[in-house]
């Protein structure tokens, strides 16, 4: 008789948080819709990126990224959790990525709400540091194209209307820890 610790599974900690992460993206939209589901997975991405931002400023010793920094930095946190994000370009109004691989694999298939983490993770890094970001979701593998391009606007009506807008508050200096989102 073969016991459990014997067989082989593909069970390990990042398919199983992944899975996780999935499923409880599938409950909120099919319970409260889709739109919702992306505002409460927005919640989770601001404190990540809140988070992962402090972790790079501290490490860098500094109190603000400049937008090259921010850039490298958006590229960088996605490769330590096996994304594939690299900068397509960069000037003083955007910053345009495009990836080849989603960290959540093929849990993120059919998942549009998951993609609210890179957008806040992205918004909020660039908005803590620059002041302001509107992140665009152009192409996305959860809508299954072939890979994503995500535009990170960092100038106030310089992109479409159809992105999410990121905030620092006025009266923190940049690096501060308040960041708010405001869905367009």
């Amino acid at each position: 008789m073969e016991h459990p610790v014997d067989v082989k599974i593909d069970l390990d900690r990042d398919l199983f948080l992944r899975t996780l992460v999935r499923e409880l993206a599938t409950s909120l939209e099919s319970v409260i819709g889709l739109d919702e589901a992306s505002g409460y997975i927005s919640l989770v991405g601001q404190a990540v990126g809140t988070q992962i931002d402090e972790m790079y400023l501290k490490a860098l010793g500094q109190d603000h990224l400049s937008p090259e920094q921010v850039a490298e930095a958006l590229v960088d946190l996605k490769r330590r959790i096996k994304g594939d994000f690299f900068v397509i370009e960069q000037d003083d109004t955007k910053i345009v990525l495009g990836n080849r691989a989603c960290p959540f694999a093929e849990k993120v298939l059919g998942r549009e709400s998951m993609c609210m983490m890179t957008s806040n993770v992205f918004g909020t890094i660039a908005a803590r540091n620059l002041g302001y970001a509107s992140v665009e979701l152009q192409e996305t593998i959860a809508r299954g194209d072939s890979g994503c391009r995500v535009v990170v606007h960092l100038v106030p009506g310089a992109g479409p209307s159809t992105g999410r807008e990121y905030f620092v508050a006025t009266d923190l200096p940049l690096g501060g820890p308040d960041t708010g989102t405001v869905p367009a």
